[in-house]
């Protein structure tokens, strides 16, 4: 026998609601990716306000991925106005240092999941074409996910939109 001791997975509990330290949970996990722009990090942490202040009136959903109680992924969506059955993700984000360990993956399958159960034919996803990004394109792809459109020069001149989608 070894003397190796084998290391256990991380237990993952999920949390729904928002927590007033969420807002620094958020922002080291979108910080600590590297992928955001500077101006993008204060409008995820403005949804999490909303969703302090409103709760569920605010039209942002949000699932936690916790480890010892500590936020370590999670995802914002919400249903598409307008629409009878679609719902977008707003936000998907691992903390860097949890990377790699199918976090990602789990947390978005429990956020379909929920999505589901309200009633969602299906999930529009967003991110950039910077090569930088083809980590976060293949996730969705190898996911299910199919590229249903790129808009050129979207964010920034050669910085396009890729726009996914995932049907239940």
């Amino acid at each position: 026998m070894s003397d190796t001791l084998l290391m256990e997975k991380p237990q993952i509990t999920y949390r729904r609601h928002v927590e007033p330290g969420d807002l620094e949970a958020v922002k080291e996990m979108a910080e600590s990716t590297g992928f955001f722009y500077d101006f993008e990090i204060p409008v995820a942490l403005e949804l999490v306000e909303d969703g302090l202040k409103e709760g569920e009136h605010c039209g942002y959903k949000f699932l936690f991925a916790e480890i010892n109680g500590k936020p370590v992924s999670y995802t914002c969506y919400g249903h598409i106005m307008g629409t009878e059955a679609g719902y977008d993700l707003y936000w998907i984000i691992t903390h860097n240092d949890y990377r790699g360990q199918g976090i990602g993956k789990i947390i978005l399958e429990e956020t379909h999941r929920i999505i589901k159960e309200l009633g969602g034919k299906y999930v529009i996803a967003e991110t950039s074409g910077l090569e930088k990004y083809t980590p976060t394109r293949r996730f969705y792809v190898n996911f299910g996910y199919k590229l249903e459109a790129q808009i050129p020069d979207f964010y920034k001149e050669g910085d396009a939109k890729a726009i996914f989608i995932y049907r239940f």
